[in-house]
């Protein structure tokens, strides 16, 4: 194969494992603002938070590095499922402390609110790890796949980790469209987000719904910060800003409100940046990635798949 090709490929691979997860910090954002029209800008610190607590828990169970077996099938499930309680619950909590006696206030009050819980979080992260460079023990077993199994000479960079990405993240995705479309509370959340009165009129507890939809978009975003520190082995107190301006900037793109167009925006910021980081200088990737996002939103201000297909008609 073409060495310039195996390359092209390789930074497929790199713009898939971005979008993967930049969209489950996306689905809060896009889940949130589909039901109660609020931008969570705390959200992208929740990844931050995930991060964080994971790696808190990992330390103090303190297991082999790289995981055996055992640890991967009993250790690993464990720390993601108390990680994305923990980061559900925080989320759950912010809602009900900064965003509910809001709730029918004007909307710049609970932005600004928003902006102040982002804030104070990212703080509060500095003065428990410090301001600089967190690193995460490399408890994933990092294997070459196509050199080290299948033994071949090639440029194209695929990992267990690589497949550990994915296997997490589609799988939380589809769970996560599964359970707005054929459950009880998913259809509930749809009735909500397309109109909150006639939802309550009709015998839905409204402020336990949009309660369970921080507490989702919470879980989904804590993954994110366990896959992403397990992925890179390295944070810092500032991460969830750019992860959550990213993300952020994915739903818009997509159409905001829109599930499925969170996830195809993540995607597609994914292989932005992958692209632009190779064949352009990095420096630049912030510019293409908004410039294509303004360009977009001229012509096509609800997004790709349009933001008025939100939570309620997936």
């Amino acid at each position: 194969m073409d060495l310039e090709l195996q390359f092209f490929i390789g930074q497929i691979i790199v713009g898939l494992t971005i979008g993967s997860y930049l969209a489950l910090i996306a689905l809060g954002y896009t889940m949130v603002y589909g039901i109660v029209e609020l931008i969570n800008f705390a959200h992208g610190d929740l990844f931050a938070f995930g991060f964080f607590i994971s790696l808190t828990i990992f330390t103090a169970i303190n297991p082999p590095r790289p995981l055996d077996v055992v640890g991967l099938l009993t250790i690993l499930p464990l720390i993601f499922v108390i990680t994305m309680l923990l980061t559900g619950g925080l989320n759950t909590l912010i809602d009900r402390v900064a965003y509910k006696p809001l709730r029918n206030a004007p909307k710049l009050a609970p932005l600004l609110t928003a902006v102040g819980v982002s804030f104070a979080l990212e703080a509060i992260y500095a003065i428990w790890v410090g301001a600089n460079q967190v690193p995460y023990p490399n408890y994933f077993p990092r294997i070459d796949i196509l050199r080290q199994w299948f033994g071949l000479d090639t440029a194209i960079q695929l990992t267990t980790k690589d497949l550990f990405l994915f296997g997490v993240t589609i799988p939380l995705m589809i769970g996560l469209n599964f359970f707005i479309e054929r459950t009880k509370i998913g259809k509930a959340m749809r009735a909500s987000a397309q109109d909150r009165e006639a939802a309550a009129m009709m015998g839905i507890n409204v402020n336990r719904i949009i309660a369970t939809t921080f507490f989702i978009g919470g879980a989904l975003a804590g993954a994110a910060g366990l896959v992403w520190g397990l992925y890179i082995n390295s944070g810092r107190f500032l991460m969830g800003f750019e992860a959550g301006l990213m993300a952020f900037t994915s739903a818009v793109l997509g159409g905001i409100g829109n599930i499925r167009g969170a996830v195809l925006g993540a995607f597609i910021i994914g292989m932005i940046k992958s692209m632009s980081d190779f064949y352009f200088e990095p420096s630049w990737t912030r510019v293409m990635i908004f410039g294509i996002l303004i360009l977009l939103l001229v012509f096509r201000p609800s997004g790709i798949l349009g933001s008025t297909q939100s939570i309620e008609k997936i």
